[in-house]
C-alpha cells in the first residue's frame, strides 16, 4: 500500500511520517487491508488532505473513525460516497444546516465540496476494519492526527476549529486558544442530539461570521 500524504501536507509532516510508530502504523493496516475488508478504499485514505491543502485550511471539523458500513466511508469524517444512504449523524448535521444557515437538505451527503473550500475534515483514525468500529485505533493513527492539529496550531492563524462532541474536545490541549477561534457543540450523533446538545448550536453561521470577520470567503455549507 502507498501511504503518500499530497505535497502541500508532506512538507509540514515529514518528521512524523519518518518516525517508528507510523512506519508500525503503515505495516499494520497494510496488513489489515489485506486480510480484511477495510475502508475507505486505500486510495481514499488522506482524502481529508487530498481535497484541502495545507495553505487553504480555514476550518478543522475533527470526527472519530471512518464509516464501517460496505461503500460509506470516503476519507472525510461525517461525509458519505454519493448514492449512500446519510447515517444518523450526518441527517442532524443537515438538518441543523436547514435551520441555521437556512439550506435545503442535501440528496447527497458527499461533503467533498465542503473540503474544497477549505476545511479540513478530519477523523482521528482513518481506517477501519468492515463492521467494527474502533478497530483500528490504538495504532498510531491519533498519534498523526494529533501532530496534525498541533501543526496547523503552530504554524497557522485564526483556524476555526469546530468540535463536537467529548472526543473532539479533548483536542483542544493541541490547540492555541489565543491564535485560533473553537467552537465547541454536543455531536451531532442522536444520543446527544435528541439530548439537546446539538440542534441550535449555530455552528455553521458562527464559522462564517468569523470568517467574514477575517475578510476571508464564507463557506458555501
Amino acid at each position: 500500500m502507498e501511504f503518500n500524504l499530497p505535497p502541500s501536507w508532506k512538507s509540514h509532516l515529514q518528521h512524523e511520517l519518518e518516525k517508528p510508530y507510523f512506519e508500525a502504523l503503515k505495516e499494520f493496516v497494510a496488513t489489515e487491508y489485506e486480510t480484511y475488508q477495510c475502508y475507505p478504499k486505500p486510495e481514499a485514505i488522506f482524502n481529508a488532505f487530498n481535497w484541502c491543502s495545507f495553505k487553504d485550511v480555514k476550518v478543522v471539523i475533527i470526527g472519530q473513525d471512518p464509516y464501517h458500513g460496505a461503500g460509506q466511508a470516503n476519507g472525510l469524517c461525517f461525509s458519505v460516497n454519493d448514492d449512500i444512504i446519510h447515517p444518523p449523524s450526518l441527517r442532524n448535521i443537515f438538518k441543523e444546516l436547514e435551520t441555521d444557515v437556512n439550506k435545503a437538505y442535501p440528496i447527497s451527503g458527499n461533503l467533498e465540496s465542503w473540503a474544497k473550500q477549505g476545511v479540513l475534515m478530519l477523523n482521528a483514525t482513518l481506517t477501519v476494519r468492515e463492521g467494527l468500529a474502533g478497530s483500528h485505533q490504538n495504532k498510531g493513527w491519533e498519534t498523526f492526527t494529533n501532530a496534525v492539529i498541533k501543526t496547523l496550531s503552530d504554524q497557522k492563524h485564526g483556524l476555526i476549529f469546530l468540535l463536537w462532541g467529548s472526543f473532539a474536545k479533548q483536542k483542544t490541549k493541541f490547540i492555541e486558544k489565543s491564535k485560533h477561534h473553537i467552537i465547541s457543540s454536543g455531536h451531532p450523533s442522536p444520543l446527544s442530539a435528541n439530548r439537546g446538545y446539538w440542534f441550535g448550536n449555530g455552528c455553521f453561521s458562527q464559522t462564517n461570521a468569523e470568517l467574514e470577520r477575517q475578510g476571508l470567503p464564507i463557506i458555501e455549507w
